[in-house]
């Protein structure tokens, strides 16, 4: 796959969020209402075009899955974009439904991928474990968990798995994929209305990574299981029953990370590489 851009066109960086309670996930689906079935035919129709251009996003979300700071790349013909550049924004948002917004649109710079360019994504992860349930201007957004949690405790199972490992224990596997990650932060907090709120951040996060993360953590802020048994998991590098992949509407894609225009070029490239573990790495 190439990072160049095709004569006559211009590649336009699209800064977005949504909503995605009633969202089957980002990708184009026949049949399905999709963030990325949406915008795609939003962009169609205020560029009267009689094609559609094809969107490249930075992850692609689950269903159920919200997004704060999606970012997506899509390639305009010159002349589309010049007569759009000023008003496309405000052109999109006549045009999409109240629960997608784009807001910003930007000529990208050379080599620049929303996808393989990007350096970290940050997600989060919001839990409600009060008796009565969740607050119901929140219940889209928050999951309640019916057992008080300890967050101290989650924390210090957070940090265990911290680092460069390979998560095929948290991952649904996928063929070909690898389920090396190196996890930059995860961690945990109770915000003032008591909502604990997850904050995990990666290079990258291979399927259901963050939901099967969080589905550990919570037994352990549960009482559930021990400190130590989120990595005992992680090290066998095999699913386990016991680690239950978490309910989408609680997670939110909160921010995706960019180098410096002049690394774009390689940090492509670097992304693109088959990952693997130093010899005898495996299991740390």
């Amino acid at each position: 796959m190439s990072d160049e851009v095709a004569a006559g066109f211009v590649r336009v960086r699209l800064d977005l969020s949504y909503n995605g309670h009633d969202f089957s996930g980002w990708a184009r689906q026949a049949g399905l209402r999709t963030v990325q079935g949406e915008l795609e035919e939003a962009l169609r129709i205020v560029t009267r075009s009689p094609r559609r251009f094809e969107l490249t996003v930075a992850g692609r979300t689950d269903a159920g899955v919200h997004a704060r700071g999606q970012v997506a790349h899509v390639d305009l013909p010159e002349a589309v974009w010049l007569e759009q550049r000023d008003r496309l924004v405000r052109r999109l948002a006549g045009r999409l439904p109240s629960d997608v917004r784009v807001w910003r649109a930007a000529e990208a710079p050379p080599h620049f991928n929303a996808r393989f360019s990007a350096i970290w994504r940050r997600y989060a992860y919001r839990v409600g474990d009060h008796p009565g349930g969740v607050d119901p201007l929140q219940y889209a957004s928050v999951l309640w968990h019916n057992w008080p949690l300890d967050v101290a405790a989650m924390n210090e199972a957070s940090e265990r798995l911290l680092g460069e490992h390979d998560f095929a224990a948290y991952c649904k596997k996928r063929e070909g994929a690898t389920t090396i990650r190196t996890l930059r932060a995860l961690r945990w907090e109770r915000r003032p209305d008591g909502v604990v709120e997850g904050t995990v951040e990666a290079d990258a996060f291979c399927h259901n990574m963050v939901r099967s993360l969080v589905g550990a953590l919570l037994f352990v802020g549960d009482g559930h299981r021990p400190a130590d048994w989120p990595g005992k998991v992680l090290a066998g590098r095999v699913r386990d029953s016991a680690v239950h992949v978490v309910r989408p509407h609680g997670l939110t894609l909160e921010q995706v990370a960019y180098p410096r225009d002049d690394q774009l070029e390689a940090r492509n490239r670097e992304a693109r590489n088959v990952r693997s573990l130093p010899s005898g790495a495996a299991g740390t």
